[in-house]
């Protein structure tokens, strides 16, 4: 089966009463070389991610996989539509993402019963949106259930580094307007009235498989996050991997990939 990764497009919504323009890419398996019946990965980015800073993993994991993949920036990221400056995300905000655009950009992109491997926020995301609706799978990288004090503390730091060094600048390679992609996360997250933002209720619906990966080293959360998963969904796997950060696609992406492309395999026999 050959591989391709296709031109940048985007993909027109109606939300909230007003158009949203949503950056996607197709990676992996050639549309025309794809068996309709096998499932699509969709890629979701974390809280300060987006299209491009995936670099090429997801297209390297589908090519191993033979599988097509799809990579696209949420609201607020990447070439997307940017947020705008005097507006904040509400607590709700993943739900949001997950619940009502994530549905609408698959019926626009004909995506049916995909596999979600979601980073960070993005791995949030993922778990609400499989406990509405069907999926063949999920993988969960460094996800967030409920709020900590040291995701608390790393995001206050990068509030600092923000206003202080050169991440700005650094963002902008990545997003058309960098203060929204890095204010939309880091105002709702410092939020006082996120600290009591928890998903752990709601993950009892799912019925797909969960691969839960984190890095030893995580500067964002504790292992009790994964861990809570498999709480509350007993046949989750769990992965921990170590001298790996927040990251592990960045820190070690060829670990990621072996333990991903093992478990898609699994599942799929």
């Amino acid at each position: 089966m050959s591989s391709v990764t296709a031109e940048v497009q985007f993909a027109a919504l109606q939300w909230r009463g007003r158009p949203l323009r949503l950056e996607y890419q197709w990676v992996g398996a050639q549309h025309t070389d794809a068996d309709p019946a096998q499932p699509v990965i969709v890629f979701l980015h974390e809280g300060l991610g987006s299209l491009a800073m995936w670099k090429d993993f997801p297209a390297r994991l589908c090519e191993r996989l033979g599988l097509r993949g799809l990579v696209f920036s949420r609201y607020g990221y990447g070439r997307s539509t940017s947020k705008p400056a005097e507006e904040r995300w509400p607590p709700s905000f993943m739900h949001e993402q997950a619940h009502d655009v994530l549905p609408m950009l698959f019926a626009v992109l004909g995506v049916q019963r995909p596999w979600l491997f979601g980073h960070s926020d993005g791995g949030s995301i993922a778990l609400l949106h499989a406990a509405r609706f069907d999926v063949a799978g999920l993988v969960v990288v460094a996800p967030h259930l409920f709020v900590e004090d040291v995701s608390i503390a790393s995001i206050q730091k990068a509030r600092d580094a923000y206003e202080t060094t050169d991440l700005r600048q650094r963002l902008a390679r990545y997003h058309d307007d960098p203060d929204s992609a890095f204010r939309g996360w880091n105002d709702v997250w410092l939020d006082p009235a996120f600290r009591r933002w928890n998903v752990e209720a709601e993950l009892a619906t799912i019925a797909a498989p969960v691969l839960a990966v984190q890095g030893a080293d995580d500067e964002y959360g504790t292992l009790a996050q994964i861990e809570r998963i498999r709480h509350a969904l007993p046949k989750t796997r769990l992965c921990v991997i170590d001298e790996c950060g927040h990251s592990p696609h960045r820190d070690q992406p060829a670990l990621l990939m072996q333990h991903t492309a093992d478990f898609i395999r699994e599942v799929r026999r």
